[in-house]
């Protein structure tokens, strides 16, 4: 698994390098959700909230995310994907896709299989922390 992760980071390094793993992870709650705050982010993934706010500081920078007044309270801050943080996001994505498919191009039907019904069974066993940066 320690493999698994340091490949994931390095992977992430290579196709954006203003991307990291917890950014990339970050950016695509942020999009799976419409958008929510750095609180929730944080018991979300359970990071802590100097973590995700260090985070969200980068991204924001980056011009990658925004904040805008939660309509239903004004009080509240949400973040959102900018236009950047869509393209970079699904550029990433692609990229990430290519590379797993050329990983597993000239495996087996039953290996690619009985793979896929490994990391559902993973998956399935409920959430874990994200590794922070």
């Amino acid at each position: 698994m320690t493999v698994f992760a340091r490949r994931a980071r390095t992977l992430a390094g290579r196709m954006h390098p203003e991307l990291s793993l917890v950014s990339f992870t970050l950016l695509g709650h942020l999009e799976e959700s419409g958008g929510c705050r750095a609180t929730d982010l944080a018991a979300h993934y359970a990071l802590d909230k100097s973590t995700v706010s260090r985070q969200v500081a980068a991204l924001q920078r980056a011009g990658l995310i925004e904040r805008r007044p939660d309509p239903q309270d004004h009080r509240v801050q949400v973040l959102h994907l900018t236009g950047s943080g869509q393209e970079i996001l699904a550029q990433v994505t692609r990229s990430r896709r290519t590379a797993v498919q050329e990983r597993l191009a000239d495996w087996p039907e039953e290996d690619l299989t009985r793979f896929a019904d490994f990391l559902k069974r993973y998956n399935g066993a409920g959430p874990g922390p994200v590794a922070t940066d």
